[in-house]
């Protein structure tokens, strides 16, 4: 099953790295061929608690730059 991963690119966290997150996520999807549609997305409504993202219809916040590997190999490829 085809995975939906959707990376705010509000204000707030466009300001927190949210494009540099969309980058370490293609490159992730690329290396590993995961089964991932990577989205773009506007407000996700947790604006104060860093990067959200959106894993099919769970919602993650507090992705960083630094962080954002580890959660796409946790809680992605599981």
């Amino acid at each position: 099953m085809t995975r939906q991963l959707y990376v705010c690119v509000g204000s707030s966290c466009h300001l927190k790295g949210s494009y540099d997150i969309i980058t370490c996520f293609r490159r992730l999807i690329e290396e590993t061929d995961a089964d991932v549609v990577l989205h773009a997305s506007f407000c996700l409504g947790h604006c104060s608690e860093g990067v959200s993202v959106k894993l099919d219809e769970t919602l993650h916040t507090g992705i960083t730059p630094e962080n954002a590997e580890t959660f796409f190999r946790k809680e992605v490829l599981g």
